[in-house]
């Protein structure tokens, strides 16, 4: 008997109302699940509009402790009564530190374990580190009873060395929940297909599977663009949404017949890391 998984990737636009948006993302959390979905990937930051585009003081307050946060909570529910796993990204607050995390939560309900995202950028449009520290937990995979799930946040997912680190640590699908949009400086920039590009990318070179949830709709003259998708270990698009709609992207994979592949192409046979000391020193 094989070893399968069926992950999903939500899609959707949010309105600013917190209670409002963690409802609107729990409906569709029960639609994945309807369609099978046993690990329910939600977007970035799904609990209002993406704030990072100024800097403003009064945004501080949307942050809260996990343990404390009205998402997680609300998820922790979800999790426990339709028995799937929600990858949940949040704004954390810790003491004086704030965060851009994610509340891995179990088919139970508990919460496995927290990633804060490593890597911050910082742009018109996307002002984060106005926002928040670098995350101080290194990357993190999850065991859960389907496989074994790796998530990054958003910027993570360009970096080809975030990829490759779960995948040392044993992780068979990667997972990536997102807010990107329209570029303010740049009305001609479409980064769309160079976003699905950068991610397939990582599915082809390490032979996993790639999940990838983006919001949708206009915010305060920004526009995100959804093209939340998945992707095969061979950069096929198994599941994908397009500009504008609302809805599940979903796929299943046989884990066993994956690493097969994975060891007949032979990527982490024939790495170098002797040769790799480059990688950790600065520019």
């Amino acid at each position: 008997m094989t070893r399968q998984i069926t992950v999903a990737g939500l899609q959707l636009a949010f309105t600013d109302d917190m209670k409002t948006d963690i409802a609107a993302v729990a409906d569709l959390v029960r639609e994945a699940a309807r369609q099978g979905g046993q690990v329910i990937l939600p977007p970035e930051l799904f609990q209002g509009h993406y704030f990072c585009k100024d800097q403003q003081e009064d945004f501080f307050a949307k942050a809260y402790p996990v343990e404390e946060h009205p998402a997680v909570l609300e998820m922790q529910k979800l999790a426990r009564d339709l028995k799937v796993y929600i990858p949940t990204s949040i704004y954390e607050r810790d003491g004086h530190h704030y965060y851009n995390s994610l509340a891995m939560i179990d088919d139970e309900g508990a919460i496995m374990g927290v990633y804060r995202k490593s890597h911050i950028p910082d742009g018109p449009g996307y002002q984060e580190k106005f926002y928040f520290r670098p995350g101080n937990t290194g990357f993190k995979v999850w065991k859960t009873r389907h496989g074994v799930v790796g998530v990054g946040i958003c910027w993570d997912q360009w970096y080809p060395e975030c990829a490759r680190a779960m995948m040392l640590m044993g992780a068979e699908v990667l997972m990536y929940p997102t807010a990107i949009g329209s570029e303010p400086h740049d009305a001609e920039l479409d980064t769309s297909a160079l976003w699905q590009r950068a991610q397939i990318g990582h599915a082809v070179s390490n032979v996993v599977p790639v999940v990838a949830a983006n919001r949708i709709g206009d915010e305060c003259g920004q526009h995100f663009y959804g093209h939340s998708f998945v992707a095969s270990h061979r950069g096929e698009m198994v599941s994908e949404l397009g500009d504008g709609e609302t809805g599940v992207v979903i796929g299943t994979f046989d884990l066993d017949l994956i690493q097969k592949h994975r060891y007949a192409f032979g990527f982490f046979r024939d790495r170098r890391p002797d040769l790799y000391g480059r990688l950790t020193q600065d520019i």
